[in-house]
Parts: C-alpha cells; structure tokens; sequence
C-alpha cells in the first residue's frame, strides 16, 4: 500500500512540475531557515550543561547600586572565596580561580625556548575546580596536580601547542614560566569538546600566591572591598540546599567585615548567586572574555524560522487546495473504486510527506553553505555535522512529521471529501469556485503578506535607526583620529613622552593626547562625588575621561566656559560637562567656573576649571550623563594616544604614510610588542554591532519572506488564469481589452495584499516603537516608512501577477474556446 501510495505521488509531481517544484522552493526555504537557526539556538542552549550537577553549581557576583543607580560585577573581592569554604555551611565544594589576561609564556626546552606573547586562557585555581567541572585526565594526578606551589595542568590541546611530538606523560615534569611565575607541569587534561564558557587551557596551583608576592598582591587577599571580574568563585551546594541562604551567609560574612562608610550612605554591596546555566547568558556579570548570549535574539531568530516556515506552508496548502479540481475525477473514481476517506487522506499526507523529505534532504546540503554565508552572525562552534549530531536528526525527524501533518493535512481533508457523484458529473467546476474564494484561502494569502510586509517595515525602521546612530553629531570630531594603545606591562612614563614626541614629528599628524578611552566608547570610568553650597547637596555618580590639556582639542570638544586642563591639575581640578552643571544648579556654564566638588573618588575636593559642551559617551542607547574630564599622573590613564591626522588629499595616501610613521616610531620604543590601532569612526560604528546584525538578519527574512509570497501568488495566478481560460476567451471575443482583462484577474489578489497593508501597519508602529525606546535619543518612526513599505509590496505583487495574467489576457482566444 505504501509503495502504491509513493509511486502515485511521483506520477502526480510528474504531471505538475511547476506547482510540486514551488512547494519544494518555498519549504526548502522554511526548513533551511528553521534548520540553521536551530544549529544555533541549539549550540547556546547547550553550553555547560554536561557538568555533573550542573544544576547545584552557582557563580558567586557581586550587586552594587550607587545613589539607587544598580552596577553588576561577575567577580569578587579577594577574601570572599576563603570566609566561603571556612565560614558557610550547605556548600558542597567551592573553588576560586583568577584569570590571568595578557601573560607571556615561555617554555625553556633546550638551546631554542619557545614563547607565546599575550595568553589569556590561563588561571590560577585549586583542585576544587576540578571537582567542580568535568574534566578527563589524561596523565598526572588529579588529587594531587595543584597540591603545592608552581605546578601547572595543561588542557591536550594546550600541552599540544607547548611541548609538539611528546606523550602526555613526558610532558610531566616540565618547565612552563608565566611572566616571572616558574612552574612545573603535573597534569594534562582532555580539552573539553562540548560546548563550555570555561576555555581555560593553563590552570598554575592556587598556592602559588603563598611563594609568590607580586601575584599575591594582585589577588587582594586581603581587601574587602575591592571587587573585579579576573577573581571568580564557583560553588557547587549541598543537596536541597537554597541558594537564598547561602546568599544571606555570605553578605552577613561581609557586613562583618566591611563596615558602612559615612560617605557611602544609599549605596549597596550584596553578593547574588548565579546559576551555571544562566553565565552564557547574562551580559550583566559576563562570562570570562567569551561571548555572551542574548536570549531575547535567540527567541527573535526561532520566531522568524517559524514565520519563514509558516509562509512554506501557507504556500502548500493555498496551491494543494486550489488544485483541488484538476485531481476531481481521480478522486472520484478511486471512492467508487472502493476507497475510503482514510486511505485518500493517507494518500495525499504521502505526497505532502515526500515534498517535505526532499525539502529536507536539500535544506541539509544547503546548510553548510549558509553558515558559512553568515560567518559573521553565527558563533564560531556552530556546525551542520548532521549525523555527528544525533539531535539534529531528531529535530529533522520531528520537522518533517510536523510539517507533513501541518501542510498536508487541510488538503487532505478537503479533497478527500469530494462527492464521488457530483465529481463524475463534472460539477467539480462549483466546488472548486467555492473553494477558490473561500475565506481560509484569502486569510492564508494575507497572512503571508503580514508577515512579508512585517519585516520590509522592521528593516526599513532599523537601518533608519542605524543610519542616525552612526552619522549623528555626537558632540565631538568622529573622522581622521586614530587611537593607539601601549602594552601594560611595558609602558613608562618615560617612554610615553618619547613616544609622543616622534608622533609630533610626524607631518601627517596635527596633534596628539595622551588620556584613557575615547570620549564616546564601551570603556567607562566613574566615581562618586558631591556638590554642597550650603542648602543643598546633590550626590551622584560622575562619569570620568582621562586626558591632558589637548584631549578636547583632538576631539573638537567645544570649551563653553572657563579654561582648559593643564598638566598641574591632576589632583585638585577638572572640567565638567554641561549636563552635570545644571544638574549642581548652573544653567549658566559660566556659574559653575570656580566651584568645588567634595568627597570626589571617596575624599578628595576638586574645583570646577571649566564646562564643556555635551557629547555622547556611550552608544545612543544611554543618554548623555555628568561627566568630568580630568588629567592623571597614573600611567595606566595616560598611556592611550589619541592622535588627529591632518586632512587628506582628494588623491593622496598621507593617512597609511601616516600610519606607518607611528607604527615605526611605535616599534622604536616598545620593540617586542605588537602595534595595534584603530580609528575612532569605527569604534563608534562597532557600538551598534548588534543592531547591524539584527539588520542583516531582517534584510534576509525580508527577501525570504517576500519570494516565498511573490511563488505563492504565482503559483495562484497560474492556476486561477488556467480556470478561467475560456471565461477570458469569451471576454476578449466580446472587446475586452488586454488592460480590463488584466485588472480583472489581478483586482482581488491586489485588494488581499492592501488589506495585509492595513492589518500589519499598525503592528509594525506598536513593534518598532518598543524596540526604539532601547534609544535615548532615536530617529523618528516617519510616515513614508509604511508607505514605501506598503507601496514597494504592491508593486512587487502586481509585477508578480503580471507576469501570468498579462499572457493570459494576450492569448488567441480561438484556442480556449475551440471545443465550445
């Protein structure tokens, strides 16, 4: 029967090429999408879920407010994880490790010593981290490997890398130097194949602190309230154990410890435990240098799979049902043959089951091709290893089961239910008109059309959005500034003044400052100070920018009154920018010229030197905040150089001469780092990085969406042309014209694809004006958006139809009336 079914199926994809390969088009569009997005959605999904326990492991962070202002931390202070294991009860096992960023390491094996510049995977840890996270050991001991000082355990892929050609167990024993930290390998571990957060391929023995004075200081054992994200702690909770009282444990452990400053009255410090499984996914704490995922993007992608695949199969059942009178008689013999309701549904579910497979089998080719397509949207893990995966073939399984009842079904049903006696009679033609123009069919059509002119709405909006983000005026010059960094562990003060004088002495180069971050960037500095004058206080967090006196010049930032910074006036004054002015109570600039602000960064009075105009300091997400610019003696806020070129030539190349000057003047100093810059116009455009994909990721389901609907239709202009063949013959016959011909046929597919206009514009204002209100300052949601929208979809629909019911109105009527 089954055999009887298929072989049925291919004969009737054979006699209708053109539909059978539409409705595999339009599924195989809906499955790839559904299949990538699932890839992906899958892989974050699935991070760090084969630890043993994983659902009793928690990351202790750390919650601030300052002044009702909320500040998250994934980090610590230093002597948190040891009051942990020694003080709280219902912890089963906790273990700290502190990330080492940017550490040179050298292996020295022989007469040729091999190094490796700036690692960040390393840590510092104990054997708890062992017992916490599920690792395979390959050679060492895992009860004894971190034991005692300067050991080391190396992941494969690591040991691999260091000691090339040698087992595992001869690479024990030898020697691995971290900056000045000599250690010796005890352990290899398998590097962890799964998808995990925790990429850490060099863990050195917690008490290596104890023999080791520098990396001691920079653990802060002993300073409670310091808090930073490389001091991590993990604990693992005893059975039924609730994570809100280990929580009380600990922050009453503090309060003991750290006592309320006078100053620091309003502010809060609470540790908070976070889940294992929520560490990918929130961007408030972090993870430990990797990506972090955005459920909410996630949850947008499965939703446009799912629409893309619902337009596949919106097509299916609007071009199966409409077929529905070509395949009248065949029905109608096959129920006086004998065959039941339940075999023709089985029948036609085979057919729709088919269709769906070979949607599958091309979606499953095509995969490989569109990850790499989107290389730079999907994370780097993510594969289309379909049988190396088994869930994958089962959501293949379950797509194809979900999408053959879903498509096939309706259709089954309707055509199952044809009267045998009325189809023999050849009064199939009133049935099918019914059908034609029944209310589903139309619904389905403008649901597709919603959908399509959805997202042409929201990619519209977002670029516009973008486009204001990028080219706004900011408050400060965006062109013609590059910014270069120097390496912390070699910068000088020394070094830094000879630096800057071979970039004077560049010709290309107009002028130069030395500071921090740039005045909009991701790197933000604050501290808290107060305004007192006697009848007010108004205390707030200060935003800070850290330059020398031509730091505003570089950027164009406009001086509104008082004078600019001088290198005198690192410890007793700054300059403030307007919106904080007014915020102390000046709305004239000049006012505020002269004033002290107290208790700044805990208990240092600066005075007010100058007001500057407002620029932007973040993304436009933020509005602008106060903010101070101030000059520093701390080599780590004066070792950025910002550096304005002159202008450039229509046809010149005196930026790269530039360029390569400073890279040479850059090596002269610092020989054994690497020379790396950017310009500032790109660091404000890498701000909307997720705003650019989410763009991109419209502009394809806008395409995607819009062929799917634009098959669709044509699909249903063919068939509704070739029912009314004659009907068009005899117009013609009686002077109908090409034109009338033609609005006749396209007038009610045209009306469905304005009252889809109607019905989706006003869900497209609701969503983009929530999605614009992640803005603090945004463009405006414009009226010609919707009616370029609207008006590009008709045109694309009109074009569509054209392109049938224009050939239709042409033909010699001769040949569709010869058997009248």
């Amino acid at each position: 029967m089954l055999k009887n079914h298929f072989k049925i199926a291919f004969r009737n994809f054979g006699r209708n090429k053109l539909f059978t390969l539409i409705n595999v088009i339009g599924l195989s569009i809906g499955i790839s999408a559904a299949l990538v997005i699932y890839l992906i959605v899958n892989y974050d999904f699935t991070f760090d879920k084969f630890h043993k326990d994983s659902d009793r492991i928690y990351r202790v962070v750390t919650n601030f407010t300052f002044e009702g202002q909320p500040s998250y931390n994934g980090g610590v202070s230093g002597p948190i994880p040891g009051a942990v294991k020694s003080q709280v009860t219902g912890v089963e096992e906790s273990e700290p490790f502190f990330i080492m960023y940017t550490t040179d390491v050298n292996i020295p094996a022989n007469k040729t010593p091999a190094k490796f510049k700036a690692q960040d995977d390393i840590i510092v840890t104990g054997k708890g981290y062992f017992n916490l996270f599920q690792y395979k050991w390959l050679a060492g001991s895992e009860k004894a490997a971190l034991d005692e000082p300067n050991k080391v355990v190396l992941t494969s892929k690591q040991a691999e890398r260091y000691f090339p050609g040698l087992p595992y167990d001869q690479m024990l024993g030898r020697t691995v130097v971290y900056d000045t930290i000599r250690t010796t390998v005890t352990g290899i571990v398998q590097t962890i194949k799964e998808n995990t957060d925790f990429r850490f391929t060099d863990f050195i023995s917690f008490s290596t602190t104890n023999t080791n004075k520098d990396l001691r200081a920079r653990l802060s054992l002993n300073n409670w309230g310091g808090t930073s994200q490389e001091r991590q702690l993990f604990v693992g909770l005893s059975p039924k154990t609730a994570p809100a009282d280990i929580e009380r444990q600990i922050n009453d452990i503090f309060k003991k410890h750290d006592k309320p400053r006078p100053n620091s009255k309003g502010n809060t410090h609470t540790f908070h435990l976070q889940p294992l499984e929520e560490v990918h996914f929130d961007a408030r704490y972090g993870t430990f240098g990797g990506r972090v995922a955005d459920k909410t993007t996630l949850f947008e992608l499965f939703a446009i799979a799912m629409f893309i695949l619902l337009l596949g199969c919106i097509n299916f059942i609007n071009l199966t049902t409409a077929q529905g009178a070509q395949r009248s008689k065949e029905i109608g013999i096959r129920k006086t043959m004998g065959s039941s309701r339940k075999q023709l549904i089985a029948q036609f579910l085979s057919e729709t089951f088919l269709i769906t497979l070979i949607a599958v089998i091309i979606s499953v080719t095509t995969a490989p091709v569109i990850l790499k397509l989107f290389s730079g949207f999907v994370p780097d893990g993510v594969t289309a290893d379909v049988f190396g995966q088994p869930a994958i073939l089962l959501f293949l399984a379950g797509l194809i089961v979900v999408v053959s009842l879903f498509s096939g079904f309706y259709p089954a049903l309707i055509l199952s239910g044809y009267n045998p006696v009325a189809v023999l009679k050849g009064q199939s033609q009133s049935s099918d008109n019914k059908t034609r123009n029944s209310v589903l069919r139309k619904s389905l059509i403008v649901t597709q059309f919603v959908i399509a002119q959805f997202f042409i709405m929201a990619t519209v909006l977002v670029s516009k959005q973008i486009y204001y983000a990028v080219h706004k005026d900011l408050g400060v010059k965006k062109d013609a500034i590059v910014i270069v960094n120097t390496n912390w562990k070699t910068r000088t003060a020394n070094l830094n003044r000879i630096f800057i004088n071979k970039l004077k002495a560049i010709p290309q180069i107009d002028m130069v400052s030395a500071g921090r971050d740039a005045p909009t960037s991701d790197d933000g500095h604050s501290t808290q100070a107060t305004y007192r004058d006697g009848k007010k206080e108004v205390k707030m967090e200060l935003g800070l920018k850290f330059g020398d006196e031509n730091y505003i010049k570089v950027y164009h930032i406009k001086l509104l009154a008082g004078r600019n910074l001088q290198p005198g006036d690192s410890t007793k004054a700054f300059l403030i920018n307007n919106t904080y002015a007014k915020i102390i109570g000046f709305n004239d600039p000049h006012d505020a010229v002269g004033k002290q602000i107290d208790d700044f960064n805990g208990d240092t009075p600066m005075k007010i030197i100058g007001v500057v105009s407002d620029f932007h300091q973040e993304s436009l997400h933020a509005p602008i905040a106060p903010i101070a610019i101030i000059t520093s003696t701390n080599i780590n806020f004066n070792s950025t150089f910002h550096i304005a070129l002159r202008s450039q030539t229509p046809s010149g190349d005196e930026w790269s001469q530039a360029i390569a000057s400073i890279k040479r003047a850059y090596k002269e100093i610092y020989p054994h780092d690497d020379f790396d810059y950017h310009f500032f116009d790109e660091t404000i455009a890498r701000l909307y990085d997720q705003e650019q994909r989410t763009s991109t990721l419209l502009s394809w389901a806008m395409g995607l969406s819009v062929f799917i609907s634009c098959m669709g239709l044509l699909g249903l202009a063919m068939y509704t042309t070739g029912l009314r063949r004659k009907e068009i013959g005899v117009r013609k016959v009686l002077g109908a014209t090409v034109t009338q011909i033609v609005t006749l046929l396209s007038t009610e597919l045209v009306m469905l694809v304005i009252l889809a206009f109607i019905i989706v514009t006003p869900i497209a204002w609701w969503t983009m004006n929530k999605w614009m209100q992640n803005f603090a300052d945004r463009t405006t949601i414009s009226w010609w958006v919707f009616a370029l929208s609207g008006g590009g979809m008709l045109l694309t629909a009109f074009l569509t139809l054209s392109f049938q019911t224009i050939k239709a109105a042409v033909a010699n009527p001769v040949k569709s009336l010869r058997s009248e």
